[in-house]
């Protein structure tokens, strides 16, 4: 048998559950990610804990590697401890602060709640850690003449996201085999995040295909038409409620609203008093205004009703030496991007009810962000079966939404006054529905080609993970159109199976 070979354990047939095994000789191997399954990819009929379960051998894989902290990348590490892994977690240092706060998280909800308990899984997940820096080389194996090496790279994902480079020399003077795995690679220019660069080589690229069969729209507006679609949905004096992950997506989005709402606070200087229902209908909640109304930005509330996103949001301050040069002089100017005036933060349930009642009750203007950013299952449920009947709110997406999920429905089906299903009861879809591409955290099409054809030297073998059908279908022929006009062959593998390949 030729190595090193590569056994897909998750995501080579859909977009969830990334977990990729490498193996560099018969005895030994590293896993890359270990993610849960998540709306249809969980199995045929909906998500069931055992489909979660590691059902493949841990003999012999000396390490797992952490591209980013996102649940379906790490969320079946749980499991893969409880089965018997013993290796160490390899991840960038942003990811190491952030990878426990995901864990417990996950811990709790497949698990156990008990305290000790989590105590004690935390601390054996802390012994497992290694944080590296970018652009370090780590050995991973040294004997018999083979050594194998691993290097993470700025993905530009999410906050402490890398690409993996693993280099393997079987004998002393012999040529390495470089092989890649992307992860997930984010969209340029996002906020907070420092650029990805492409690597300079790979023999094998493992490449996510998320959105390898569309184009994003122009990022360079996102700000004014996230402004102006919250100001459109606000002028009916209701909610906007955004479904977002509790980590990456939720900060970003925190950092623009500031941004925003920094400006408008510059440009309102002696602004006349806004009419009731107004941002300051907060003076007499229950007054209902009789024609809308510009929203006061100034005065807007922006509701972050996620205990486990109050987290992270508070663990990206601390990671503010990783910002980009933009984020820190924001910061250097005495501005808090992500703990701004208007900013509420919800942790009890009791706060969450409190609110939401108002909120469904009042003509009050608000922006909420709750996870989870699928709509299946966190707070974000609760608002949506209060709200999604009533005109005066509005739903806004500015992330995936996977096959299967109560979200990918809403977004399909709202516009055309559908409805959505929720713990087996029907919700009509009354309110608006609106998406913005441009928020995307992953690369579309031309970046993830362009992340192939920057580098120095192209792969001669690409694998495409993390896509449905149609779309590494369609990455696949826009790759190869790239190769032939380059007079180089390629062998683009879109249709994966989890066994040896």
């Amino acid at each position: 048998m030729e190595y090193p070979r590569i056994t897909h354990h998750g995501a080579h047939d859909g977009v969830t559950g990334s977990c990729h095994q490498l193996r560099i000789t018969q005895h030994s191997s590293v896993l890359v990610d270990c993610g849960l399954f998540q709306g249809a990819d969980a199995s045929p009929l909906g998500a069931r804990a055992d489909h979660q379960l590691i059902e493949f051998s841990l003999e012999g894989i000396r390490a797992l590697i952490v591209t980013h902290v996102h649940a379906d990348h790490v969320g079946r590490i749980p499991y893969l401890l409880a089965a018997g892994f013993k290796g160490s977690i390899l991840c960038s240092e942003p990811s190491a602060k952030l990878l426990p706060i995901v864990l417990e998280d996950a811990f709790k909800l497949t698990f156990s709640r008990d305290q000790k308990q989590v105590e004690r899984y935390l601390k054996q997940v802390q012994e497992r850690i290694i944080a590296l820096p970018y652009d370090h080389w780590f050995t991973l194996q040294n004997d018999g003449g083979l050594e194998a090496k691993v290097r993470l790279q700025r993905a530009a994902h999410m906050l402490g996201s890398a690409y993996v480079e693993i280099d393997v020399q079987y004998l002393p003077g012999e040529a390495s085999t470089r092989i890649v795995f992307s992860g997930d690679l984010g969209a340029p220019g996002a906020p907070i995040l420092k650029p990805c660069v492409p690597p300079r080589r790979a023999d094998i690229l493992v490449l996510e295909s998320t959105y390898g069969d569309r184009l994003h729209e122009d990022r360079s507006t996102r700000r004014q038409r996230l402004e102006q679609v919250i100001e459109h949905a606000l002028a009916n004096n209701g909610t906007v409620l955004i479904p977002a992950f509790s980590v990456g997506r939720t900060q970003e989005l925190l950092y623009e609203l500031e941004d925003i709402i920094h400006s408008k606070k510059l440009g309102t200087t002696a602004a006349p008093e806004p009419p009731v229902g107004a941002g300051h209908a907060r003076e007499n909640p229950e007054a209902a205004p009789n024609a809308p109304s510009e929203p006061d930005w100034p005065s807007l509330p922006i509701i972050l009703d996620s205990p486990l996103a109050s987290r992270f949001t508070q663990a990206y301050r601390e990671l503010k030496d990783h910002w980009n040069d933009e984020a820190q002089a924001r910061v250097q100017s005495g501005r808090r991007p992500l703990a701004f005036d208007q900013l509420i933060t919800i942790d009890s349930h009791a706060d969450h009810q409190k609110i939401l009642n108002h909120l469904v009750s009042s003509a009050r203007p608000a922006i909420v962000i709750a996870g989870n950013g699928m709509c299946s299952s966190g707070r974000i449920v609760n608002y949506l079966k209060a709200m999604l009947g009533d005109s005066r709110h509005d739903v806004l997406f500015v992330g995936y939404q996977a096959r299967g999920t109560p979200g990918h429905v809403i977004q399909r089906f709202g516009p055309r006054n559908g409805y959505v299903e929720f713990d087996g009861q029907r919700y009509d879809i009354r309110a608006g529905v609106h998406s913005i591409g441009g928020y995307s955290a992953h690369a579309d099409q031309a970046e993830l080609v362009g992340f192939v054809t920057e580098m120095e030297q192209w792969p001669g073998e690409i694998r495409l993970v993390h896509g449905e059908e149609g779309a590494k279908a369609e990455l696949a022929r826009a790759l190869e159109e790239r190769y032939v006009r380059r007079r180089l062959s390629v062998d683009v593998k879109s249709n994966l199976a989890g066994a040896d390949l």
